[in-house]
């Protein structure tokens, strides 16, 4: 849930050429104006400066690419794979009760806690305030950052966390699903019944609302994300595209196979094939894969979910 990098711009090089405490000041304004009160932005808003550190990540370069199969190693790997196993089992009480009440297949919820967060332990510890306010005040994308400020001063200003105790990313994902504080005024619930909805330390909290996301962006737990195929030697390269969408009889036809060699299901589901990052490893992807796509608009993302939520009932 990060943001881009710019090219070629030192992280000391800010575009807003008003003051940062004049800045606030209007801010501040916005804000009361939008009926956020006085004392959530004194509270939340006291001391704060910018964060070289966030700008410093805004800007950073990654070193070198990854390929798919190195980023899907990294992110699917047998420990991630085996701890996943575990909480799907710890947990299987709620995680039953959250699917059946939002008609979303439990190993994707864990599967998307797992990536996000590592199943919580890696969370982010940026205070979310001060650093969306160092990524509004620095210019290069400072609409949508302060929108998303706004969003996180009212989350506070509603009751659902302290502004002291709301950290996350240093682009401001909070919590152990890493919304972005849009997304959480959007999708987060109050699963658990306290009168707020926490995304930090209640699991009934993170998993109702990891599946209010897919649901209301239109999952259907009739039907799996995709699957990894063989394609023939002499397969359209043009044809592997998300905009391509065919039934699973026509991509039969051309040659497309599962991955032991047998003929893809003959259920006659529209698919698309893709193969992220242009690499060598073909997939089907369904309508719930475009669905982990509005969670993050990354294939490499997209198909890990779908990889570890397989891998999750893998045997079972």
């Amino acid at each position: 849930m990060g943001a881009m990098p710019v090219l070629g711009l030192p992280f000391c090089v800010r575009a807003n050429t008003q003051d940062f405490d004049s800045w606030l000041k209007d801010l501040r304004q916005e804000a009361r104006g939008k009926g956020i009160s006085q004392g959530t932005l004194d509270d939340s808003l006291a001391g704060v400066q910018p964060i070289d550190r966030v700008l410093e990540l805004d800007r950073k370069q990654p070193e070198f690419t990854l390929t798919f199969r190195d980023y899907l190693a990294r992110v699917v790997n047998d420990a991630r794979v085996e701890k996943g196993r575990r909480l799907l089992d710890e947990n299987r009480a709620l995680l039953e009760q959250v699917s059946r009440n939002y008609a979303v297949q439990q190993r994707f919820i864990v599967a998307l806690w797992g990536i996000e967060s590592d199943f919580g332990r890696l969370t982010g510890g940026f205070p979310v305030i001060a650093a969306l306010a160092t990524l509004a005040y620095d210019g290069r994308r400072s609409s949508f950052f302060r929108q998303e400020l706004m969003n996180a001063l009212r989350i506070i200003d509603q009751g659902h966390i302290s502004s002291k105790s709301m950290t996350g990313s240093w682009a401001g994902a909070m919590g152990q699903s890493q919304f972005m504080p849009s997304s959480f005024l959007s999708f987060a619930v109050d699963y658990d019944g306290d009168g707020k909805r926490d995304i930090w330390t209640s699991l009934p909290d993170v998993f109702g609302s990891i599946a209010n996301y897919l649901a209301k962006s239109g999952w259907n737990d009739d039907q799996t994300w995709g699957r990894p195929v063989s394609l023939p030697p002499a397969f359209p390269a043009d044809q592997a595209d998300l905009a391509v969408k065919k039934p699973l009889s026509e991509w039969n036809a051309m040659g497309v196979r599962k991955m032991d060699g047998a003929p893809l299901p003959s259920r006659d589901l529209l698919a698309s094939v893709i193969k992220p990052g242009g690499g060598e490893d073909a997939f089907l992807a369904y309508d719930n894969y475009r669905v982990i796509m509005k969670w993050n608009r990354s294939q490499f993302f997209a198909t890990a979910v779908g990889t570890l939520a397989d891998r999750l009932v893998e045997g079972s």
